[in-house]
């Protein structure tokens, strides 16, 4: 009788074993193909284009370069106010992850900020010469292709940062609009109404409202055009247009986290992602794109930052302000929040500046290597200080002299063609210095007051500098525009 009884269960058993393998295998199938839809979803750059002379890769954090590209080609046809398939830069930013994975940054670049773009590759695989003094965006739009140009913006960025850029996205319209439906709207302030021909100048006509005043949920095409609008809100400016976009991505990064992980969501929101991005092939796979996103899931609102290059206008352009921007560079590079903190993984108060090619016990060697050295500062005598302790470590140092512009904060190491392993070494005498290649031959120091503040090791001793700050310390007019994830949507919407 009990064999009679058991058998019933052990059939029931089965029957629930075979359930859950039938599961298990439905939930592996539908994995599998989920994982196959993101990954076709997603397109790569050519990397080719990307520059052999680039900044030493960091030992904490990662710099990811995300771009806004206003193409109307394909589905954005529809969504942009402009015309042509041309795809140009409307917006970038340089997202900081720091090795804590704890902390944030996102530094707006405004798109007529008057840059150098180093040489870049044309899509018949030729190369520019390099150009000084020129809009930022044109970067991206080098070769007249739908697609842009991330490469020659990268490399834009690396020349003007110092930094190394781990990752770059592009986004597009079309891609952005169905990203802020799949969180089901994102909330923005707008403080007066807005009508199309705020969004459309050359529309001839008030035309229909867009956005009344107030606080509001907004997703798809209105979402796009309030971050594109432009002439209707404040004083007009690309610069108050960009606290607007840092507004509405800080509310955006707030929703995603207040919704959890909740996979009907999340999985919209990655379809979405990928089929509007184009990536560079470190990041060209939806598992690869995965492990970067959860990386970030530990960083808390309020360590998520957003703040704007140091700016000027120059003429209806704009001009990068110095020293600030290299405190701003040379602070992410040492793995340095905006209010002066390590996140370093690991901490330590020695931060992580410089990129060392050897131990830090080990003796820096020169030998055979040429330097020049110029004195960025208006500290007599500390181009000649430099050069003796170079001369003691092997180096040849082909000449001291005065750079023009004076007042640099931060030194800079610039390299030329086959000097970049020199460069880290040398960087081991300028601790808090940042390395980047340059299209010139050889190896050029331009020393900052960080320098006369705390010189490499030598026989002359430092003269004293009190009007420096610290290296990698951030002016109060940096620190005051810094916006975090968890702030107010209306608060310090409009320059001016």
């Amino acid at each position: 009788m009990t064999g009679r009884r058991g058998r019933p269960r052990r059939r029931r058993i089965r029957i629930a074993g075979a359930v859950v393998v039938s599961f298990l295998v439905l939930v592996t199938a539908g994995a599998g193909w989920l994982y196959f839809r993101l990954n076709g979803n997603i397109d790569t750059f050519d990397a080719d284009g990307l520059s052999k002379n680039r900044p030493g890769a960091g030992v904490a954090g990662q710099n990811v370069l995300v771009i806004g590209s206003d193409s109307r080609a394909g589905e954005n046809s529809g969504l942009g106010g402009g015309e042509g398939d041309v795809g140009r830069s409307d917006t970038a930013f340089l997202l900081h992850v720091y090795g804590d994975r704890k902390h944030a940054v996102a530094v707006s670049i405004p798109r007529d900020t008057l840059v150098d773009i180093p040489p870049c590759r044309l899509p018949d695989g030729s190369w520019t010469s390099g150009q000084q003094h020129v809009m930022f965006n044109s970067a991206f739009s080098l070769g007249e292709s739908a697609k842009g140009n991330p490469a020659c913006t990268q490399n834009t960025v690396e020349r003007l940062t110092g930094l190394r850029v781990d990752h770059t996205v592009v986004v597009d319209f079309a891609g952005f609009s169905a990203m802020t439906s799949a969180v089901g709207g994102v909330d923005v302030c707008v403080p007066k109404d807005v009508y199309q021909g705020d969004l459309n100048p050359n529309l001839g006509s008030r035309g229909q409202l867009l956005f009344p005043r107030g606080r509001q949920s907004i997703s798809g095409q209105k979402a796009l055009d309030y971050v594109r609008v432009r002439h209707g809100i404040g004083d007009g400016s690309d610069i108050g247009r960009i606290q607007r976009q840092q507004a509405f991505l800080s509310a955006m990064v707030k929703k995603v986290k207040e919704q959890g992980y909740d996979p009907t969501t999340l999985l919209p929101l990655a379809d979405a992602a990928t089929k509007s991005m184009t990536v560079d092939p470190g990041l060209g796979s939806a598992g690869k794109m995965l492990s970067f996103a959860m990386s970030l899931k530990d960083i808390d609102l309020h360590d998520m930052k957003f703040l704007t290059l140091p700016w000027r206008y120059d003429g209806n352009r704009v001009a990068i302000v110095q020293p600030d921007a290299d405190a701003l560079w040379a602070s992410l590079r040492a793995d340095r929040t905006v209010d002066g903190k390590d996140a370093g993984k690991g901490g330590g108060a020695g931060g992580t500046r410089g990129t060392p090619s050897a131990p830090a016990s080990a003796p820096v060697s020169g030998a055979g290597v040429k330097v020049a050295v110029r004195n960025g500062t208006d500290v007599t005598g500390l181009a000649a200080r430099a050069a003796t302790v170079l001369t003691e470590h092997g180096f040849e140092v082909t000449g001291t002299t005065t750079a023009r512009a004076g007042g640099a904060s931060t030194t800079v190491i610039e390299f030329g063609p086959g000097e970049a392993g020199h460069a880290r070494e040398l960087a081991r005498l300028f601790p808090g210095s940042y390395v980047r290649g340059a299209a010139a031959d050889g190896i050029t120091v331009t020393l900052g007051r960080d320098y006369d503040a705390a010189p490499s090791p030598g026989p002359s001793a430092p003269g004293p500098s009190s009007s420096a700050r610290p290296p990698g310390t951030l002016s109060s007019d940096v620190v005051s525009g810094v916006r975090s994830a968890d702030d107010d949507p209306c608060a310090n919407l409009s320059y001016g």
